[in-house]
């Protein structure tokens, strides 16, 4: 092997250097440019008082937020959700060890914490019992029979990505539970992995309305006819933004999705603040006896409690009507629910939480006493085994959960739902992103976060002294008030169902 010419080593450096030194003078004259422009426009008083460094303000601004997550904030003050739940959550959906060691760091001392009741004999492994099959629309012509407690809550095709429905499609058919399809229409990816679905219909009625936006009949019998849809749910409002509509961003409606939700490609897909044909409580027991005869399958209603004075008068329509015309199920959305797209107003201040929500839709079924014809769904941060035993102490029947899956899809919280630049894959479109998530991998997650929540709070159940979690009552968990004194749920509340002492 020659030796290079030492002539043409110092032609390669001086080549070098020139290039080095032209992208420093390129950088300085970008930089003068740069200085020149700040200083001389009118919008940014940081940028026009300090040219040039003034842009770190928008760099510090947007890192912040996740320098606080892995740096500075404890495991339990971050919002939405803390890093003890966020990290329970991948845990169990990797299936590993969720012990924890020395001690709680939960804090017992809060207004509103919520402790459940151990029973001095609690239940022994082998007299526990499954969870028990529960009955959906049983006047229905196909009604629908579950076991499954712990279910996925809507997520739209075009909110959330390809790989991400199809993981959660063949996640859940593995776990057992339902998969809520979201107002975006029915997808095949949510019909790939053969899993239980719900449709939902938002106001817009995606998939099921006419050229006018009417709901059409011929549509929801060509959704009905999939096996896999056992369910519809009318979406009166959800958590996030209750009294606004469904918000998917432009640069995320790609021809597919279009297509199934019958909308221009590219363009904002904004749908309507409410149903336009369910304007009371009349129109909304129609149209929920419509749908039913006309697909023969359990229909409910999803919403969150706001004003609640139109419970009464939705309840006594339906007794007087009678029980064809009331819905099979109510899903109650919490006014802390997520979403890829809200406005900040009604986020923040808009509804009940689920905490106050849940109790007042409970005591209203059991006063009209319909609580045993309509099953009861109970949504919002539901995403660790403790808060899912409340709601089921509570009243609920089921439980479902969007964001809780989404963390075991892998979401790391990043805040980009928006944007259609989801670092994991799961809210966006861009297909280099959606190359991190590989649906096999992240259904196996899926089934092993539904099982381990059904199996941990039937570790709750069996500790208060039932058999199986649906067996939880409100004696069986307490409320801390604000003199640092806890009291039983069914006092806190003043109701008096199912009086069942512990064994």
């Amino acid at each position: 092997m020659s030796i290079p010419d030492f002539g043409i080593i110092m032609t390669i450096l001086s080549f070098m250097a020139t290039l080095f030194i032209m992208a420093i003078g390129l950088g300085v004259a970008a930089l003068i440019v740069l200085y020149i422009f700040d200083i001389s426009q009118t919008k940014h008083a940081i940028r026009r008082n300090y040219p040039v460094i003034g842009h770190l303000r928008y760099v510090f601004e947007q890192l912040g937020k996740f320098f606080r997550q892995y740096f500075f904030a404890m495991d339990r003050e971050e919002l939405p959700f803390n890093r003890a739940e966020r990290s329970w959550v991948y845990r169990a959906a990797k299936n590993m060890d969720t012990t924890i060691a020395f001690g709680s760091t939960r804090d017992l001392r809060p207004t509103g914490t919520v402790l459940f009741v151990n029973c001095p004999f609690p239940v022994l492994g082998q007299d526990t019992t499954p969870v028990q099959n529960m009955t959906i629309g049983g006047d229905c012509e196909t009604p629908y029979i579950t076991n499954s407690l712990f279910n996925i809550s809507g997520m739209s095709y075009g909110a959330i990505s390809k790989p991400a429905i199809q993981a959660l499609s063949k996640g859940a058919k593995m776990a057992g539970c339902w998969l809520n399809t979201g107002e975006g229409g029915l997808s095949p990816y949510h019909l790939e992995g053969a899993a239980d679905i719900v449709f939902q219909i938002g106001t817009a009625k995606y998939g099921v309305c006419d050229e006018q936006g009417d709901l059409c009949d011929k549509k929801l019998r060509e959704i009905a006819s999939h096996k896999q849809v056992k369910m519809f749910e009318i979406k009166l409002s959800q958590g996030a933004k209750p009294g606004k509509g469904g918000i998917l961003p432009g640069n995320k409606v790609t021809r597919e999705i279009a297509l199934i939700r019958n909308i221009p490609i590219g363009q904002d897909s904004i749908s309507p603040n409410r149903h336009p044909d369910i304007d009371n409580v009349s129109e909304l027991l129609e149209n929920i006896h419509r749908i039913r005869r006309v697909t023969g399958k359990p229909v409910g209603f999803k919403c969150v409690i706001g004003a609640y004075g139109w419970l009464d008068n939705l309840f006594a329509e339906i007794n007087k009507r009678g029980p064809s015309y009331a819905p099979d199920f109510i899903t109650i959305d919490s006014a802390d629910g997520g979403t890829g797209a809200a406005p900040m107003s009604l986020m923040d201040y808009m509804g009940l939480p689920i905490k106050e929500s849940l109790p007042i839709v409970v005591d209203k079924l059991i006063e009209y006493e319909l609580k045993d014809r309509i099953k009861l769904v109970a949504s919002g941060k539901l995403i660790t085994p403790a808060e899912v035993a409340w709601a089921l102490c509570i009243g609920a029947d089921f439980i479902t959960s969007a964001r809780g899956f989404m963390f075991a899809l892998g979401c790391i919280q990043a805040l980009q739902c928006n944007k259609n630049s989801c670092p994991t894959g799961i809210t966006t479109h861009n297909p280099r992103l959606q190359k991190g998530l590989d649906s096999q991998d992240k259904a196996i997650r899926i089934k092993n976060y539904a099982d381990n929540i059904v199996r941990e709070v039937g570790v709750i159940a069996h500790s208060c002294g039932v058999k199986e979690p649906r067996e939880l009552r409100r004696f069986h968990a307490r409320f801390v008030l604000e003199n640092g004194q806890s009291i039983a749920l069914n006092e806190f509340y003043n109701n008096h169902q199912n009086k069942r002492n512990c064994p």
